[in-house]
């Protein structure tokens, strides 16, 4: 089981961490929503609980996830992109049958 972030997605979470001045990392989980059932989550990490699972990326950048999640999120990229005038993060998920057409959640 794994994931992973491409070098963009990892040096935009590392300048973040560096802006609010600590943090252990960023956690991709999981919760029920939208019109396809799943959607992605993400927050800073300041410390890991027991039971997560711990990825290391580029330039240090750490990927927290919980038990639950990682069914869910095994084999996911996480990149950032920059698309015209938006940027963000995109999920390659190889989990995913089908979203929802607004973009915001996922079905597995």
């Amino acid at each position: 089981m794994a994931i992973t972030m491409t070098p963009a997605a990892a040096e935009h979470v590392a300048r973040f961490i560096e802006k609010r001045g600590s943090g252990f990392g960023i956690r991709i989980g999981v919760r029920t929503s939208g019109c396809s059932g799943m959607a992605y989550v993400l927050e800073f990490v300041d410390q890991k609980d027991e039971d997560d699972q711990v990825f290391s990326a580029d330039k240090g950048v750490n990927i927290v996830i919980d038990p639950k999640s990682l069914a869910y999120l095994d084999g996911t990229e996480l990149d950032f992109v920059k698309e015209g005038l938006n940027e963000g993060f995109k999920f390659n998920n190889p989990n995913v049958r089908s979203e929802c057409g607004c973009g915001e959640s996922f079905n597995v």
